[in-house]
């Protein structure tokens, strides 16, 4: 009697042991499958993190001044279809500035809509749309936040 109550609990022990096993195996995957997604997010959003644009005022050739918008491509790759959507009041339809392309490594500077200047104070970010070189669309608002923008 004392040897099939030492077998019944050694197989219990075993069972439970072996389930223990399976649940801490299963919770180990899981957790490198989201480090994983985790790290591919990352990847892809590492071109459109190196992008920013913001209005600031600069010297003309001709001594005076203009606003203008200013689009940086810190990444080793292209950017495409630049895109400044500009904010337009309830009674207005919404303008974009397109700018194309910007090379990498470079700012490209465009001039800024003349009734932004009642309103300029100093730099500020501004909203971009752009396409990375992986065929992605971003988003950039004025708070630097980045998002996917959603394909239509």
């Amino acid at each position: 009697m004392d040897s099939d109550w030492l077998s019944a609990f050694a197989d219990v022990f075993s069972a439970v042991g072996t389930v223990g096993a399976f649940l801490l195996g299963f919770f180990l995957l899981r957790r490198e499958h989201h480090r994983e997604a985790d790290r591919a997010e990352d990847e892809r959003r590492s071109q459109a993190a190196r992008i920013s644009a913001w209005v600031e005022m600069v010297a003309k050739i001709d001594g005076g001044r203009e606003l203008a918008f200013h689009i940086h491509n810190a990444s080793s790759m292209p950017i495409y279809e630049v895109e400044l959507p500009l904010p337009a009041r309830a009674d207005e339809e919404a303008r974009v500035e397109f700018v194309g392309l910007v090379p990498p490594g470079q700012t490209v500077k465009r001039p800024a809509p003349s009734d932004w200047y009642r309103s300029y104070i100093e730099p500020e970010p501004v909203q971009i749309e752009f396409l990375d070189s992986a065929g992605l669309r971003w988003n950039r608002d004025e708070q630097g936040a980045l998002a996917r923008a959603e394909d239509a």
